[in-house]
Protein backbone atom coordinates (compact mmCIF):
# COMPACT_ATOMS: atom_id res chain seq x y z
CA UNK A 1 0.00 0.00 0.00
CA UNK A 2 2.68 2.33 0.96
CA UNK A 3 4.16 1.77 -2.64
CA UNK A 4 0.97 2.87 -4.36
CA UNK A 5 0.94 5.99 -2.37
CA UNK A 6 4.36 6.94 -3.24
CA UNK A 7 3.28 5.94 -7.00
CA UNK A 8 0.18 8.33 -7.38
CA UNK A 9 1.80 10.84 -5.42
CA UNK A 10 4.50 10.98 -8.27
CA UNK A 11 1.90 10.64 -10.70
CA UNK A 12 0.01 13.58 -9.34
CA UNK A 13 3.33 16.24 -9.24
CA UNK A 14 4.46 15.44 -12.37
CA UNK A 15 3.37 18.33 -14.60
CA UNK A 16 2.37 18.42 -18.02
CA UNK A 17 4.03 20.30 -20.46
CA UNK A 18 2.07 23.46 -20.91
CA UNK A 19 2.79 23.92 -16.67
CA UNK A 20 6.40 23.57 -16.56
CA UNK A 21 8.75 26.42 -16.19
CA UNK A 22 10.93 26.88 -19.54
CA UNK A 23 14.44 25.58 -19.97
CA UNK A 24 17.17 28.49 -20.11
CA UNK A 25 17.79 27.47 -23.19
CA UNK A 26 15.19 26.19 -25.76
CA UNK A 27 16.02 23.20 -27.75
CA UNK A 28 16.25 24.82 -30.62
CA UNK A 29 18.58 27.31 -29.88
CA UNK A 30 20.51 25.23 -28.43
CA UNK A 31 20.51 22.69 -31.31
CA UNK A 32 21.84 25.86 -33.77
CA UNK A 33 24.58 26.67 -31.84
CA UNK A 34 25.72 23.10 -31.34
CA UNK A 35 25.62 22.57 -35.46
CA UNK A 36 28.04 25.09 -36.14
CA UNK A 37 30.86 23.41 -34.14
CA UNK A 38 32.62 21.21 -36.52
CA UNK A 39 32.66 17.73 -34.70
CA UNK A 40 33.46 15.65 -38.23
CA UNK A 41 35.01 12.24 -37.02
CA UNK A 42 37.70 10.04 -39.54
CA UNK A 43 37.96 6.98 -40.26
CA UNK A 44 41.24 4.75 -39.34
CA UNK A 45 42.70 6.88 -37.72
CA UNK A 46 43.93 4.59 -34.35
CA UNK A 47 42.92 6.98 -31.51
CA UNK A 48 39.50 8.17 -30.12
CA UNK A 49 38.78 10.70 -30.73
CA UNK A 50 39.70 10.15 -34.16
CA UNK A 51 39.89 14.05 -34.76
CA UNK A 52 40.86 16.61 -31.99
CA UNK A 53 38.46 19.01 -32.68
CA UNK A 54 35.87 17.12 -30.96
CA UNK A 55 36.99 17.82 -27.62
CA UNK A 56 35.58 21.58 -28.49
CA UNK A 57 31.77 20.39 -28.29
CA UNK A 58 32.83 18.51 -25.16
CA UNK A 59 34.36 20.71 -23.15
CA UNK A 60 31.60 23.39 -23.76
CA UNK A 61 29.07 20.45 -23.17
CA UNK A 62 31.39 20.03 -19.53
CA UNK A 63 30.84 23.40 -18.63
CA UNK A 64 27.11 23.93 -19.64
CA UNK A 65 26.28 21.02 -17.72
CA UNK A 66 28.19 21.98 -14.36
CA UNK A 67 26.11 25.68 -14.60
CA UNK A 68 22.88 23.24 -14.74
CA UNK A 69 24.31 21.93 -11.51
CA UNK A 70 24.73 18.31 -12.78
CA UNK A 71 27.47 16.48 -10.24
CA UNK A 72 30.42 14.45 -11.32
CA UNK A 73 31.24 16.26 -14.39
CA UNK A 74 34.32 14.90 -16.76
CA UNK A 75 36.00 15.08 -20.18
CA UNK A 76 38.31 12.25 -20.25
CA UNK A 77 41.11 11.87 -22.49
CA UNK A 78 39.18 10.48 -25.55
CA UNK A 79 36.67 13.71 -25.29
CA UNK A 80 34.03 11.52 -24.16
CA UNK A 81 31.72 13.51 -21.27
CA UNK A 82 30.77 11.96 -17.96
CA UNK A 83 28.19 13.99 -15.63
CA UNK A 84 25.08 12.27 -13.18
CA UNK A 85 21.84 14.57 -12.52
CA UNK A 86 21.09 13.94 -8.74
CA UNK A 87 17.74 12.14 -8.11
CA UNK A 88 14.83 13.72 -6.10
CA UNK A 89 12.53 10.91 -5.23
CA UNK A 90 10.73 10.25 -1.42
CA UNK A 91 13.06 8.96 1.14
CA UNK A 92 12.33 5.21 0.57
CA UNK A 93 11.33 5.41 -2.98
CA UNK A 94 14.65 3.95 -5.03
CA UNK A 95 15.27 3.71 -9.07
CA UNK A 96 18.19 2.60 -10.61
CA UNK A 97 20.20 5.24 -12.28
CA UNK A 98 19.32 5.92 -15.92
CA UNK A 99 21.51 6.61 -18.22
CA UNK A 100 21.30 8.75 -21.29
CA UNK A 101 23.80 9.20 -24.74
CA UNK A 102 24.60 10.82 -27.58
CA UNK A 103 26.74 11.07 -29.68
CA UNK A 104 29.06 14.08 -30.39
CA UNK A 105 30.50 13.59 -34.05
CA UNK A 106 29.10 13.86 -37.48
CA UNK A 107 29.71 11.64 -40.41
CA UNK A 108 33.28 11.82 -42.32
CA UNK A 109 31.52 10.99 -45.83
CA UNK A 110 29.81 15.08 -46.46
CA UNK A 111 31.33 17.61 -44.65
CA UNK A 112 30.39 19.23 -41.44
CA UNK A 113 33.19 22.31 -41.70
CA UNK A 114 31.18 26.09 -41.63
CA UNK A 115 27.61 24.56 -41.24
CA UNK A 116 25.10 27.34 -41.76
CA UNK A 117 21.72 26.31 -40.26
CA UNK A 118 18.65 27.43 -42.55
CA UNK A 119 15.26 27.53 -40.28
CA UNK A 120 12.02 27.65 -42.74
CA UNK A 121 9.89 29.49 -40.29
CA UNK A 122 6.38 28.47 -40.86
CA UNK A 123 6.78 25.56 -43.81
CA UNK A 124 3.95 26.08 -45.84
CA UNK A 125 4.51 22.65 -47.36
CA UNK A 126 6.23 21.65 -50.68
CA UNK A 127 9.53 21.01 -51.11
CA UNK A 128 12.71 23.09 -49.65
CA UNK A 129 14.89 24.00 -51.84
CA UNK A 130 18.59 24.76 -49.67
CA UNK A 131 19.72 28.24 -50.34
CA UNK A 132 23.07 27.78 -50.83
CA UNK A 133 23.26 25.02 -53.30
CA UNK A 134 19.84 25.24 -55.33
CA UNK A 135 20.53 21.54 -56.82
CA UNK A 136 19.84 20.44 -53.05
CA UNK A 137 15.90 20.29 -53.23
CA UNK A 138 14.23 17.90 -50.07
CA UNK A 139 11.31 16.83 -51.92
CA UNK A 140 7.97 16.54 -50.13
CA UNK A 141 7.21 13.56 -52.29
CA UNK A 142 10.89 11.37 -50.55
CA UNK A 143 10.03 12.85 -47.29
CA UNK A 144 6.24 12.37 -46.10
CA UNK A 145 6.65 13.38 -42.31
CA UNK A 146 6.81 17.13 -43.33
CA UNK A 147 2.90 16.77 -44.53
CA UNK A 148 2.54 16.44 -40.87
CA UNK A 149 4.70 19.61 -40.37
CA UNK A 150 3.28 22.09 -41.93
CA UNK A 151 3.39 25.47 -40.46
CA UNK A 152 6.03 24.18 -38.24
CA UNK A 153 9.69 25.35 -38.36
CA UNK A 154 12.20 23.05 -40.51
CA UNK A 155 15.86 23.35 -39.71
CA UNK A 156 18.18 22.26 -42.78
CA UNK A 157 21.59 23.08 -43.23
CA UNK A 158 22.01 25.41 -46.34
CA UNK A 159 23.13 22.75 -49.22
CA UNK A 160 26.62 22.67 -48.79
CA UNK A 161 26.79 20.80 -46.15
CA UNK A 162 25.45 17.62 -43.35
CA UNK A 163 23.13 19.66 -40.72
CA UNK A 164 24.74 17.22 -38.19
CA UNK A 165 21.25 16.39 -36.63
CA UNK A 166 22.55 13.00 -36.79
CA UNK A 167 23.03 13.26 -33.46
CA UNK A 168 23.72 17.26 -31.94
CA UNK A 169 19.76 17.23 -32.24
CA UNK A 170 19.85 14.06 -29.71
CA UNK A 171 22.34 16.39 -27.86
CA UNK A 172 20.36 19.27 -27.30
CA UNK A 173 17.29 17.16 -26.28
CA UNK A 174 19.46 15.62 -23.25
CA UNK A 175 21.20 18.83 -22.57
CA UNK A 176 17.13 20.66 -22.96
CA UNK A 177 15.92 17.52 -20.39
CA UNK A 178 18.63 18.28 -17.62
CA UNK A 179 18.12 22.26 -18.13
CA UNK A 180 14.23 21.59 -17.76
CA UNK A 181 14.81 19.40 -14.52
CA UNK A 182 16.99 22.02 -12.96
CA UNK A 183 14.29 24.26 -13.62
CA UNK A 184 11.58 22.21 -12.11
CA UNK A 185 12.45 20.64 -9.25
CA UNK A 186 8.74 19.27 -8.46
CA UNK A 187 9.29 16.54 -11.41
CA UNK A 188 10.36 14.01 -9.56
CA UNK A 189 13.20 11.48 -11.00
CA UNK A 190 15.88 9.02 -10.05
CA UNK A 191 19.69 9.74 -10.90
CA UNK A 192 20.59 10.46 -14.48
CA UNK A 193 23.78 9.34 -15.77
CA UNK A 194 24.40 11.88 -18.99
CA UNK A 195 27.12 10.79 -21.28
CA UNK A 196 28.46 12.06 -24.67
CA UNK A 197 30.53 10.07 -27.07
CA UNK A 198 32.88 10.91 -30.10
CA UNK A 199 33.12 8.65 -32.78
CA UNK A 200 30.19 6.91 -33.72
CA UNK A 201 30.45 6.85 -37.00
CA UNK A 202 33.63 5.53 -37.28
CA UNK A 203 33.53 3.16 -34.24
CA UNK A 204 35.63 3.08 -32.03
CA UNK A 205 34.03 5.16 -28.20
CA UNK A 206 32.83 2.56 -26.77
CA UNK A 207 35.26 0.53 -26.34
CA UNK A 208 37.38 3.21 -24.37
CA UNK A 209 33.33 4.12 -22.43
CA UNK A 210 34.25 4.01 -18.90
CA UNK A 211 31.10 1.63 -18.25
CA UNK A 212 31.87 1.27 -14.63
CA UNK A 213 32.36 5.53 -13.97
CA UNK A 214 29.25 6.48 -15.70
CA UNK A 215 27.32 4.21 -13.18
CA UNK A 216 24.09 3.54 -15.32
CA UNK A 217 21.60 -0.02 -14.96
CA UNK A 218 19.91 0.82 -17.56
CA UNK A 219 20.08 3.40 -20.36
CA UNK A 220 18.95 4.72 -24.08
CA UNK A 221 20.57 6.21 -26.90
CA UNK A 222 18.90 9.65 -28.04
CA UNK A 223 20.20 8.93 -32.02
CA UNK A 224 17.28 8.02 -34.32
CA UNK A 225 15.09 9.35 -36.84
CA UNK A 226 11.31 10.79 -37.00
CA UNK A 227 9.32 11.03 -34.47
CA UNK A 228 7.81 8.18 -32.25
CA UNK A 229 10.39 5.87 -33.97
CA UNK A 230 11.89 3.37 -30.97
CA UNK A 231 14.16 0.81 -31.63
CA UNK A 232 14.86 -2.46 -30.09
CA UNK A 233 17.31 -4.15 -32.68
CA UNK A 234 19.98 -3.26 -35.01
CA UNK A 235 22.04 -4.48 -37.58
CA UNK A 236 24.63 -7.21 -36.61
CA UNK A 237 28.02 -5.86 -37.85
CA UNK A 238 31.43 -7.42 -39.03
CA UNK A 239 34.07 -5.76 -41.94
CA UNK A 240 35.92 -7.56 -44.43
CA UNK A 241 39.49 -6.16 -45.52
CA UNK A 242 41.12 -7.51 -48.38
CA UNK A 243 44.19 -7.53 -50.06
CA UNK A 244 45.03 -8.44 -53.26
CA UNK A 245 49.35 -8.38 -54.03
CA UNK A 246 50.55 -8.38 -57.60
CA UNK A 247 53.70 -7.82 -59.10
CA UNK A 248 54.60 -4.23 -59.97
CA UNK A 249 56.98 -3.31 -62.57
CA UNK A 250 57.86 -2.42 -66.18
CA UNK A 251 54.83 -3.80 -68.44
CA UNK A 252 56.10 -6.71 -69.71
CA UNK A 253 54.71 -10.09 -70.52
CA UNK A 254 55.33 -12.36 -67.81
CA UNK A 255 56.71 -10.26 -65.43
CA UNK A 256 54.32 -7.62 -64.23
CA UNK A 257 50.85 -9.05 -62.51
CA UNK A 258 48.26 -6.53 -62.11
CA UNK A 259 46.18 -6.69 -58.41
CA UNK A 260 43.77 -4.23 -60.46
CA UNK A 261 42.24 -6.70 -62.36
CA UNK A 262 42.13 -9.40 -59.12
CA UNK A 263 40.26 -7.16 -57.26
CA UNK A 264 37.68 -6.14 -60.23
CA UNK A 265 36.82 -9.54 -60.62
CA UNK A 266 35.99 -10.12 -56.52
CA UNK A 267 33.67 -7.10 -56.41
CA UNK A 268 32.03 -8.33 -59.57
CA UNK A 269 31.52 -11.76 -58.28
CA UNK A 270 29.33 -10.24 -55.27
CA UNK A 271 25.74 -11.47 -56.23
CA UNK A 272 23.11 -8.57 -57.10
CA UNK A 273 20.60 -10.26 -53.80
CA UNK A 274 22.94 -9.23 -51.48
CA UNK A 275 24.20 -6.14 -52.05
CA UNK A 276 23.02 -3.13 -49.97
CA UNK A 277 21.36 -0.95 -52.98
CA UNK A 278 19.24 -3.95 -53.57
CA UNK A 279 17.63 -5.08 -50.39
CA UNK A 280 15.57 -3.69 -47.65
CA UNK A 281 13.46 -4.77 -44.30
CA UNK A 282 14.89 -7.59 -42.35
CA UNK A 283 17.40 -8.55 -45.54
CA UNK A 284 21.32 -8.37 -44.59
CA UNK A 285 23.63 -7.27 -47.27
CA UNK A 286 27.41 -6.67 -48.18
CA UNK A 287 28.32 -3.80 -49.24
CA UNK A 288 31.79 -2.84 -50.43
CA UNK A 289 32.66 0.47 -49.75
CA UNK A 290 36.18 2.22 -50.06
CA UNK A 291 39.47 0.74 -51.72
CA UNK A 292 42.71 1.62 -53.46
CA UNK A 293 43.50 0.47 -56.53
CA UNK A 294 47.42 -0.25 -57.51
CA UNK A 295 49.27 -2.40 -59.61
CA UNK A 296 51.06 -3.87 -56.94
CA UNK A 297 48.62 -3.91 -54.05
CA UNK A 298 45.13 -3.34 -54.15
CA UNK A 299 43.01 -2.87 -51.18
CA UNK A 300 38.69 -3.50 -50.68
CA UNK A 301 36.60 -2.81 -47.23
CA UNK A 302 33.40 -4.38 -47.20
CA UNK A 303 30.28 -3.95 -44.61
CA UNK A 304 28.70 -7.20 -43.79
CA UNK A 305 25.08 -6.74 -42.11
CA UNK A 306 22.29 -9.26 -41.13
CA UNK A 307 20.08 -8.97 -37.97
CA UNK A 308 21.33 -12.43 -36.75
CA UNK A 309 24.98 -13.89 -36.27
CA UNK A 310 24.35 -16.90 -38.53
CA UNK A 311 23.35 -14.66 -41.17
CA UNK A 312 27.11 -13.49 -40.25
CA UNK A 313 28.25 -16.31 -40.70
CA UNK A 314 26.89 -17.27 -43.95
CA UNK A 315 28.10 -13.61 -45.54
CA UNK A 316 31.74 -14.49 -44.68
CA UNK A 317 31.54 -18.27 -45.88
CA UNK A 318 30.59 -16.48 -49.02
CA UNK A 319 33.30 -14.00 -48.91
CA UNK A 320 35.31 -16.71 -49.04
CA UNK A 321 33.78 -18.90 -51.39
CA UNK A 322 34.19 -16.19 -53.98
CA UNK A 323 37.65 -15.35 -53.22
CA UNK A 324 38.49 -18.79 -53.63
CA UNK A 325 37.40 -18.14 -56.91
CA UNK A 326 38.64 -15.30 -57.88
CA UNK A 327 42.43 -17.01 -56.19
CA UNK A 328 41.66 -19.98 -59.23
CA UNK A 329 41.55 -17.09 -61.51
CA UNK A 330 44.26 -15.28 -60.85
CA UNK A 331 47.05 -18.00 -59.22
CA UNK A 332 49.98 -15.10 -58.96
CA UNK A 333 47.89 -12.67 -57.12
CA UNK A 334 48.11 -13.43 -53.14
CA UNK A 335 45.06 -12.81 -51.90
CA UNK A 336 44.51 -12.14 -48.10
CA UNK A 337 41.38 -11.95 -46.03
CA UNK A 338 40.57 -10.48 -42.66
CA UNK A 339 37.51 -9.74 -40.88
CA UNK A 340 36.38 -8.18 -37.57
CA UNK A 341 33.30 -8.05 -35.12
CA UNK A 342 31.76 -4.95 -35.17
CA UNK A 343 28.37 -4.89 -33.07
CA UNK A 344 25.85 -7.57 -32.12
CA UNK A 345 22.19 -7.18 -32.72
CA UNK A 346 20.74 -5.49 -28.94
CA UNK A 347 17.61 -7.62 -28.96
CA UNK A 348 18.47 -10.74 -27.47
CA UNK A 349 19.28 -8.52 -24.33
CA UNK A 350 16.65 -6.18 -24.57
CA UNK A 351 13.70 -8.91 -24.53
CA UNK A 352 15.03 -9.65 -20.71
CA UNK A 353 14.08 -5.74 -19.89
CA UNK A 354 10.33 -5.14 -21.51
CA UNK A 355 9.56 -1.90 -20.02
CA UNK A 356 12.61 -0.23 -21.61
CA UNK A 357 10.34 -0.54 -24.54
CA UNK A 358 7.12 -0.56 -22.68
CA UNK A 359 7.62 2.68 -20.78
CA UNK A 360 9.65 4.25 -24.47
CA UNK A 361 6.35 4.07 -26.15
CA UNK A 362 4.12 5.21 -23.12
CA UNK A 363 6.20 8.23 -22.71
CA UNK A 364 5.90 8.57 -26.61
CA UNK A 365 1.83 8.60 -26.28
CA UNK A 366 2.13 10.69 -23.24
CA UNK A 367 4.07 13.53 -25.17
CA UNK A 368 0.78 13.21 -28.28
CA UNK A 369 2.96 11.06 -30.32
CA UNK A 370 2.67 7.40 -32.01
CA UNK A 371 5.21 4.96 -31.13
CA UNK A 372 6.63 2.92 -33.97
CA UNK A 373 8.74 0.11 -33.28
CA UNK A 374 11.33 -0.99 -35.67
CA UNK A 375 14.99 -2.63 -36.17
CA UNK A 376 17.60 -0.32 -37.07
CA UNK A 377 19.12 -0.81 -40.59
CA UNK A 378 22.14 -0.21 -38.95
CA UNK A 379 24.11 0.37 -35.56
CA UNK A 380 24.40 3.06 -31.89
CA UNK A 381 26.70 2.83 -29.89
CA UNK A 382 23.64 1.38 -27.91
CA UNK A 383 24.44 -1.83 -29.89
CA UNK A 384 27.82 -2.55 -27.98
CA UNK A 385 26.53 -1.21 -24.57
CA UNK A 386 23.80 -3.76 -24.64
CA UNK A 387 26.32 -6.22 -25.15
CA UNK A 388 28.86 -4.98 -22.74
CA UNK A 389 26.09 -5.59 -20.08
CA UNK A 390 23.87 -1.89 -20.35
CA UNK A 391 20.80 -2.14 -21.96
CA UNK A 392 20.65 0.61 -24.30
CA UNK A 393 17.77 1.27 -26.89
CA UNK A 394 17.59 3.77 -28.79
CA UNK A 395 15.12 6.48 -29.27
CA UNK A 396 14.32 9.23 -32.07
CA UNK A 397 15.70 12.12 -32.32
CA UNK A 398 12.98 14.32 -35.04
CA UNK A 399 15.84 13.81 -37.94
CA UNK A 400 15.51 12.96 -41.06
CA UNK A 401 18.08 11.76 -43.88
CA UNK A 402 21.24 11.38 -41.61
CA UNK A 403 25.11 11.70 -43.80
CA UNK A 404 22.80 13.80 -46.55
CA UNK A 405 23.27 17.58 -47.63
CA UNK A 406 19.69 16.90 -47.38
CA UNK A 407 19.36 16.36 -43.71
CA UNK A 408 16.53 18.18 -41.92
CA UNK A 409 14.73 18.94 -38.25
CA UNK A 410 11.88 20.52 -37.00
CA UNK A 411 11.33 22.42 -34.30
CA UNK A 412 8.34 20.29 -33.36
CA UNK A 413 10.91 16.92 -33.52
CA UNK A 414 13.22 18.76 -31.07
CA UNK A 415 10.52 20.41 -28.58
CA UNK A 416 8.45 16.53 -28.78
CA UNK A 417 11.79 14.23 -28.18
CA UNK A 418 12.55 16.66 -25.31
CA UNK A 419 8.19 16.28 -24.00
CA UNK A 420 8.99 12.50 -24.22
CA UNK A 421 12.06 12.30 -22.22
CA UNK A 422 11.06 14.14 -19.48
CA UNK A 423 8.02 12.07 -19.20
CA UNK A 424 10.25 8.73 -19.75
CA UNK A 425 12.38 9.78 -16.50
CA UNK A 426 8.84 10.04 -14.65
CA UNK A 427 7.77 6.68 -15.65
CA UNK A 428 11.40 5.17 -15.01
CA UNK A 429 11.19 6.21 -11.15
CA UNK A 430 8.20 4.44 -10.39
CA UNK A 431 7.94 1.93 -12.32
CA UNK A 432 11.70 0.81 -12.81
CA UNK A 433 12.80 -2.03 -15.05
CA UNK A 434 13.40 -5.49 -13.82
CA UNK A 435 14.41 -8.79 -15.50
CA UNK A 436 11.09 -10.84 -17.31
Amino acid sequence: MRRLIIILSLVAVTPIAAQQRPPSESVLSRFLRYVRIDTQSAEDQGRVPSTPKQFALSRLLAKELESLGAAEVRVDEHAIVYAKVPGNLPSGHEAPVLGFLSHLDTAPNVSGTAVTPVVHAGYRGGDITLPGDPTQIIRAADNPDLGSLVGDDIVTADGTTLLGSDDKAGVAEIMTLVDLLAHNPEIQHGTLAIGFLPDEEVGGAVAVFDLKGFGARFAYTVDGGGLGGINDETFSARSAYLTFKGRDGAPVKGRLVNSVYAAADFIGRIPPSIRAENVEGREGYLHPYVGNLTVGESTLKLRMRDFTRKGLDDQEALLRSLMAETQARFPAVAIGFDVKDLFFNMKDSLTRYPKLIEHAMAATRRAGLEPRLSPIRGGTDGSNLTNRGLPTPDLFTGGHNFHTRLEWNSRRGLEKTVEMLVRLVGLFAIDPPRPS
